[in-house]
C-alpha cells in the first residue's frame, strides 16, 4: 500500500500485537523449580508422582501451550487444548484440536468431551493448567439436555448479530452449558487448577472472558432471560433452548456456581495479557517513531459507527503538536441488518472514512489483535482521504456499503484491508488515528 500514513498505522498496530504474544507473556508468569512451579508469584509444590495436565480453549490456546512446553519442565506434561481452525501449532506433549468459531461446530463438541474425559483422570496431587483466551465460548462447547448442537449454533448466530455486548452474550452462553460459568472448575476440584488468561473483554472481568469456565458466575437464568428479551430474541431462539431456559428461570435447573462455592477452593485465576499491555507497546513504538502520542482509553465500547465518529472528531479537532498519534482500545458492537461481509473493525473504519473524506491529513485504523474481524480473513481496515478518493473513482458508494454491513468488499476494492493471518493472541481491538 503506497500510503505512508497507512503503513505507519499498520506498523504501530503490529507492534501492539507483538507485545501480547504468549511466548513473551507466559514466561513472565510461570517459572519452573525442581519441586514445583511459581505461577504469578505463588508457589505450587509438586510431588515426585504429580502430573501436570494442560488444557485450554481459545484463539491463543495453542500458542500458550507452546510457550509452556518451551519452559522445559521436569514434569510429565499431558493434555488437550482447543483452538480455532488454522490456529494449531506443533506441540510435543499436548494435543491440539481445531474447531468452529464464532459459531461452534461438531469438532468443538467432540474436543470438549475429550477434555472432560482427560480431566476425569486427575488426582488431588496433580496440577491442572487451563489456558484461556478469547474464542473459548465457541470452542469449549456443549448443549443443554433436550437440545442439540444446531440449537446452540442458532442461538450463537442470533446473539452475534443482535448488537449485544460480550458481557451479555456470555451471560446467555453460560446458561446453556455444563462447562461454562465456573462449572469446569468443579469437575477438577480437589486437584489444584490454575487458569492463565488472555483478556478479550473490556474491564478484564474474569467471569466473562471465554464465558469463565473456571470462575464463579454471578449471573443467573433470570439475567439470561432479560437479555434475550432486551434484544427481542426470546421468540427467535430454538424451542428447545427456550424451554430449557424457562426451566432455569423456574428453578428446575441448578444455577451456575456462585462466588464462595466450595468447589473453587483449589482454583486460581491469573490475568496474563490485556489490551492495555498492547496499547502501551503501541505508545512506546509510536513515540519512538516521532509521533506525539496520546492514549485515550483501553476500555471503549459501544456502536462501531458511534466510536468511529468519536475518534474521527477527536482527530479533526486536534490542536496539539504534530505528527500526532491517538490510540484507543476496546471492543465495539454492530447490529447486523445487511447482507454484506465485514466485521466491527471494518464497519468502524468505513464509518470513519466517510467523515474523513475532507481531511487528507488524518488516517484511521481499527483492527482486531486476533487477526480476525467478523467472518472474514481480515483483522480490520485502515482508511484516509486517499483511499476514499480511490473508492469514489471506482464508483463505490460508501454509505450503501455501510448500510449493507459490507465494509469488507468496499475495502477489498478501494484498498485498506489489513490481513495478518492468525496472530496467536487475542486482547480485543486497537484503534489508531494518525494526524500529520
Amino acid at each position: 500500500m503506497k500510503n505512508d500514513a497507512a503503513s505507519a498505522a499498520i506498523s504501530i498496530f503490529r507492534q501492539a500485537v507483538a507485545a501480547v504474544q504468549p511466548q513473551h507473556l507466559i514466561p513472565r508468569q510461570v517459572q519452573v523449580q525442581h519441586n514445583g512451579l511459581w505461577i504469578s508469584g505463588k508457589f505450587f509444590p509438586l510431588k515426585s508422582h504429580s502430573r501436570i495436565f494442560v488444557t485450554g480453549a481459545g484463539k491463543a490456546a495453542a500458542a500458550m501451550a507452546q510457550a509452556l512446553e518451551a519452559l522445559e519442565m521436569p514434569y510429565a506434561l499431558q493434555g488437550l487444548v482447543i483452538t480455532k481452525y488454522e490456529h494449531a501449532l506443533p506441540l510435543q506433549h499436548i494435543q491440539v484440536a481445531e474447531a468452529g468459531h464464532p459459531v461452534p461446530d461438531h469438532n468443538g463438541v467432540l474436543a470438549t468431551g475429550q477434555m472432560l474425559e482427560l480431566l476425569a483422570a486427575v488426582t488431588p496431587d496433580d496440577l491442572v493448567l487451563f489456558l484461556l483466551s478469547g474464542g473459548a465460548s465457541a470452542l469449549l462447547i456443549d448443549y443443554p439436555p433436550g437440545s442439540g448442537l444446531e440449537d446452540v449454533q442458532a442461538l450463537f448466530d442470533l446473539l452475534l448479530k443482535s448488537g449485544a455486548t460480550i458481557h451479555e452474550m456470555n451471560t446467555v452462553r453460560k446458561h446453556v452449558s455444563a462447562v461454562k460459568g465456573g462449572q469446569l472448575a468443579l469437575k477438577v476440584c480437589p486437584a489444584t487448577l490454575c487458569t492463565l488468561i488472555l483478556s478479550d473483554v473490556v474491564g478484564d472481568d474474569l467471569d466473562v472472558i471465554g464465558s469463565g469456565p473456571t470462575v464463579p458466575d454471578p449471573s443467573t437464568f433470570a439475567d439470561t432471560w432479560d437479555i434475550l428479551e432486551k434484544y427481542q430474541l426470546l421468540q427467535k431462539i430454538p424451542a428447545a433452548i427456550h424451554a430449557y431456559l424457562q426451566q432455569g428461570v423456574n428453578g428446575m435447573v441448578a444455577e451456575t456456581p456462585k462466588p464462595g462455592a466450595p468447589g473453587f477452593r483449589t482454583t486460581r485465576n491469573y490475568l496474563v495479557g490485556t489490551n492495555r499491555i498492547a496499547l502501551q507497546a503501541a505508545v512506546q513504538y509510536a513515540t519512538a517513531q516521532g509521533y506525539h502520542t496520546t492514549l485515550l482509553s483501553s476500555e471503549v465500547t459501544g456502536n462501531a459507527q458511534t466510536l468511529a465518529q468519536a475518534l474521527a472528531q477527536q482527530a479533526i479537532r486536534w490542536n496539539g503538536p504534530r505528527p500526532a498519534c491517538l490510540l484507543m482500545g476496546g471492543e465495539s458492537t454492530v447490529v447486523v441488518t445487511g447482507q454484506g461481509l465485514g466485521g466491527r473493525n471494518q464497519q468502524l473504519a468505513l464509518a470513519a472514512g466517510i467523515t474523513l473524506q475532507a481531511h487528507p491529513h488524518i488516517t484511521l485504523l481499527s483492527a482486531g489483535t486476533d487477526g480476525t474481524d467478523g467472518p472474514t480473513d481480515a483483522a480490520g481496515a485502515v482508511v484516509n482521504a486517499a483511499i476514499m478518493q480511490k473508492a469514489a473513482a471506482l464508483g463505490l458508494q460508501p454509505q450503501a456499503y455501510l448500510a449493507n454491513n459490507d465494509a469488507y468488499h468496499f475495502f477489498a476494492a478501494a484498498g485498506g484491508l489489513i490481513k495478518t493471518g492468525p496472530t496467536q493472541t487475542n486482547v480485543m481491538d486497537v484503534m489508531i488515528a494518525i494526524i500529520n
